[in-house]
């Protein structure tokens, strides 16, 4: 099933308020999970891995042609080709890596770290949630449920993202700052409505933002042993992993 482009940007705008709502509520949420903390992350960790290597990493080497083709006198040979947006997933994991690292340089023997890479932080992350809201638009063009499916483990991994500032900042962040990560969500949705996003910036774009699913994925949501659950790991990849496997081969069929 797939929506007009007036119906794919209404049901962005319900999945940017949900994001919304998580951003604020996350606190709240992580409290009266019928499960651990623990448990609940490394389900979300099964499910961004699952769709980072079996949605996310195929839809990029896909998306390198549209690239290829825009940029094609300036890029010709084909290895180059399949270089372009690997390389930006790498720049957005990179930044990403690089706010985490700082964060935990400049914490030091104090509670938090500076100011400065708290508002860092948190403007990434603002723009982080902008790009999932930006770029659920077009998924929604390609389908509904590979849609609902990228929102359910996007919803997730925000739960976790902001479980990860939580800890970095449990003093500065607030409810006030919270609405930053709000805005930011918001402000995603209201380009696309302005901005309607060509294939190849579409393609940079999720590249960029899957860089940094992986960073997060890797460092805060596939934790040490003793802050993770193994089994409910397993769980969040098995299921998602057969969930996208239908949504692939029903595509594929309907197509066909």
């Amino acid at each position: 099933m797939t929506l007009s482009q007036a119906g794919s940007l209404w049901a962005t705008l319900a999945v940017t308020l949900v994001l919304g709502a998580l951003h604020l509520l996350a606190p709240h949420i992580r409290r009266t999970l019928p499960v651990s903390t623990q448990a609940a992350t490394s389900l979300g960790g099964g499910i961004a891995a699952a769709y980072v290597f079996l949605y996310l990493l195929p839809r990029l080497a896909e998306g390198n042609e549209a690239v290829a083709h825009v940029l094609e006198e300036e890029v010709r040979a084909g290895r180059v080709r399949g270089f372009i947006l690997f390389l930006v997933a790498l720049i957005g994991f990179f930044t990403f890596y690089a706010l985490e690292r700082a964060a935990h340089r400049t914490k030091g023997h104090e509670q938090e770290p500076a100011r400065l890479v708290f508002a860092c932080q948190l403007g990434f992350f603002a723009l982080y949630s902008g790009l999932i809201t930006y770029t659920l638009a077009t998924k929604l063009d390609a389908g509904l449920a590979p849609a609902a499916l990228f929102a359910v483990a996007m919803g997730l991994h925000v739960l976790a993202t902001d479980g990860v500032l939580a800890e970095h900042f449990p003093v500065s962040l607030t409810t006030r700052w919270r609405l930053v990560l709000v805005a930011g969500a918001g402000a995603g949705w209201l380009t696309a409505v302005v901005a309607q996003p060509t294939s190849v910036v579409m393609n940079l774009l999720t590249a960029f933002l899957g860089g940094g699913i992986l960073l997060n994925v890797f460092v805060d949501e596939l934790a040490p042993e003793r802050h993770s659950s193994f089994a409910w790991f397993t769980v969040g990849l098995a299921s998602y992993s057969a969930l996208l496997a239908i949504a692939t081969f029903t595509t594929e069929l309907g197509a066909a």
